[in-house]
């Protein structure tokens, strides 16, 4: 993702600026996900891994990336604090 983009990206709901995921975040998520444990902030299951993802920088919600387009609305966060082995 074009850095310059990624200077002026924040999240909808806190305004905390995001950054991407890495290999070890992206991966115990996905994990996560096969295993049906994520949901969004809305409660809504989700059932297709990520290809990319983008997270606060406190760590605290993920946004999906699709196509190189980041998904930033809030009611499809995903709060980390659901995922026990998530890196911190």
């Amino acid at each position: 993702m074009d850095s310059r983009l990624l200077d002026i990206l924040v999240c909808p709901l806190s305004k905390t600026p995001l950054r991407p995921l890495t290999r070890a975040e992206l991966d115990a998520l996905n994990r996560a996900i096969a295993a049906g444990q994520v949901h969004s902030v809305t409660g809504a299951a989700l059932e297709a891994p990520l290809r990319e993802g983008l997270i606060t920088r406190d760590g605290k919600l993920v946004y999906r990336v699709d196509d190189g387009i980041p998904v930033l609305l809030g009611d499809e966060g995903i709060g980390t604090a659901q995922l026990n082995d998530f890196p911190r």
